[in-house]
């Protein structure tokens, strides 16, 4: 046997392991990826309820998926380590405090958007979203409605009961 002919053995018998190889490394490399879109998109349907379950899950994903030992994640990671120090930050104003939260919102989903090679710009960010009025509407009466519960619970607000008198039994 030549060299020539042990090569072709050896090609034979590696190439479709190599394939296989290459073929996990490139559905790991789009599942990773799809996680991280997975993010951003919510993360960006959700811009305008920051408070939803789905909003805060995706937040709290975001060092799970995005590395900052792969250069172009490193500013989404120093974006998110931003944001994520406001929302604990109760030294400023309710007022300083959500001006600033939505503009780190705005540089992180910039930072995200442009890791995964999407082009929007931070003034559509901000701005393209669409949020009921209904829905601002719904979501404070709620909470009126939680806050007064938990009060009578607690026992720092009376709860106010009418008494009627019966309807009047007809006579027979």
């Amino acid at each position: 046997m030549t060299i020539a002919d042990g090569l072709i053995i050896l090609a034979t018998l590696s190439g479709p392991i190599i394939a296989v190889q290459v073929t996990r490394y490139l559905d790991d490399k789009k599942e990773e990826r799809g996680r991280k879109l997975a993010i951003f998109k919510t993360l960006m349907a959700t811009r305008a309820y920051t408070v939803s379950n789905a909003h805060v899950e995706a937040l709290n994903r975001i060092d799970l998926e995005f590395s900052s030992k792969i250069d172009s994640e490193r500013e989404v990671i120093s974006k998110w380590k931003e944001y994520l120090d406001l929302l604990g930050d109760k030294t400023i104003s309710a007022e300083q405090w959500g001006m600033r939260r939505i503009d780190l919102l705005v540089e992180l989903l910039s930072a995200m958007g442009k890791s995964l090679d999407y082009k929007f710009d931070k003034v559509h960010i901000k701005n393209a979203t669409y949020s009921p009025l209904a829905h601002g509407k719904l979501e404070e009466e709620q909470q009126a409605i939680r806050t007064k519960t938990i009060e009578v619970l607690e026992g720092t607000r009376s709860l106010s009961i009418k008494v009627e008198s019966p309807p009047e039994k007809p006579q027979s």
